[in-house]
């Protein structure tokens, strides 16, 4: 076989059997899903499957993250990542092989879990493009780095792998690469300028003074304290930020509180806001903390409200060149009907991180939704993507038998772009 033909045996098609081999691995990983922070189950998993086909895998990076080498002679390093963590959700797929797991939160809470972002789908896909890769040296030469990425829901995971040494260890990478599923037609990739945005989440915590319902007078009462702030908060975007920018605040999360004839001891605020500029987001953060300090203030709490980034990623803005020779690349391996545009998102990511140190980033959004589904569902395509679930509903099933034949050819096409042997 001359170069040429072993370049298109990597780059082509995927094999039934690698496929089949991808998909046992995705329903296990499905039925099985873990945490953020929890993966120790799903990372093993994944690296026994490089293992399997010859990679040098090592574990526990950064948490449960995996890192798994395979070379190839001389040439350029490509870093492909996939996440490993599932996200706090009751699965109501009704699949054959849904997950029933419940698992314990960090705060000690029991909550059901499920992959309801396609971490599980991106993993069987890099398995299955390292397998194709392992199997089929002669077309390509250099090194390939399979990233399998901890606690991505809570945008924490690429920095602990960054801080923990992956570049020092492994080496900079030449470009860094990764796929997410999305609300598209499976069998689709989509290509942007701008993908999704940057996102601080931020825990304020209010404190009170404690003590009878009874007696209020005698209390700082920090659950009043906190609704005011929620309402005010909501000021933000609509009054200090510019209209024509897309930029949103929410408060998910509001605890505090035992009983309800005991004025509490403090409240916590969860806050997430989302820009696709720092500086915007910057000017909201600013804001939130004025608006926190003066409602404190003006209610005499006993101490300084505390408030806590709890995470945070940039705006997710994968290398100009890098995105043209990609689309390229699946436009000549998937024809033009299946590789669509992809307009900027207010969804969140921490892979921007692996662009630490100037390593160029590569991303794109691969199609989950089946044939049927697409079909019934009416209207144009954006509303269309309104009536199916999507990524984090309950409901949330990829069409696996296209979606993960597509994402395996879709990772090994663009890992060949700088992996291809001359």
């Amino acid at each position: 076989m001359d170069a040429r033909s072993a370049q298109q045996s990597v780059a082509g098609p995927v094999r039934d059997d690698v496929v089949r081999k991808a998909l046992e691995l995705y329903r296990q990983l499905h039925r099985y899903p873990e945490l953020s922070g929890a993966e120790e189950r799903t990372a093993a998993a994944f690296a026994a499957k490089l293992r399997d086909v010859g990679f040098e895998v090592t574990t526990g990076v950064g948490g449960h993250g995996v890192v798994g080498r395979l070379g190839n002679g001389d040439g350029p390093t490509v870093l492909l990542r996939a996440e490993l963590d599932a996200l706090p959700i009751a699965e109501r797929t009704g699949l054959p092989y849904a997950s029933e797991v419940v698992a314990q939160t960090g705060d000690g809470l029991r909550t059901p879990v499920m992959h309801a972002c396609g971490h599980d789908l991106h993993l069987a896909a890099l398995a299955g493009a390292a397998e194709g890769f392992a199997a089929d040296r002669r077309g390509w030469q250099g090194t390939l780095l399979a990233v399998g990425q901890p606690a991505e829901e809570t945008l924490k995971g690429a920095a602990a792998m960054i801080d923990d040494g992956l570049y020092r260890r492994w080496g900079r990478p030449d470009v860094a690469l990764a796929q997410h599923c999305a609300p598209l037609p499976a069998g689709m990739v989509a290509h942007g300028d701008l993908m999704t945005a940057g996102c601080l989440t931020l825990d304020i915590t209010i404190e009170g003074s404690a003590g009878h319902t009874a007696m209020p007078h005698l209390c700082v009462d920090p659950i009043v304290t906190a609704a005011l702030i929620v309402v005010q908060l909501q000021t933000i975007r609509t009054q200090q930020v510019d209209p024509a920018e897309p930029a949103v605040l929410t408060v998910g999360r509001i605890s505090a509180g035992t009983r309800a004839n005991v004025v509490a001891e403090s409240a916590v605020i969860g806050v997430t806001m989302r820009a696709y500029s720092a500086a915007t987001l910057t000017r909201m953060r600013e804001a939130v903390e004025r608006v926190v300090r003066a409602a404190c203030t003006a209610a005499g709490t006993p101490g300084e409200p505390r408030i806590t980034v709890v995470a945070q990623s940039p705006v997710n803005r994968p290398d100009p060149q890098v995105t043209a020779e990609l689309r390229a690349a699946h436009t000549e391996a998937f024809g033009t009907a299946r590789v669509a545009g992809w307009p900027p998102s207010l969804a969140a990511e921490d892979f921007p991180l692996f662009a630490t140190d100037g390593v160029p980033a590569g991303y794109w959004m691969l199609g989950t939704i089946g044939p049927a589904q697409w079909r019934a569902a009416e209207g144009t395509a954006a509303a269309k993507i309104a009536q199916i679930p999507a990524n984090h509903s309950s409901r949330y099933a990829p069409y696996a038998a296209l979606a993960l034949p597509t994402g395996i050819q879709a990772l090994t096409t663009a890992a060949l772009v700088w992996l291809r042997r001359p």
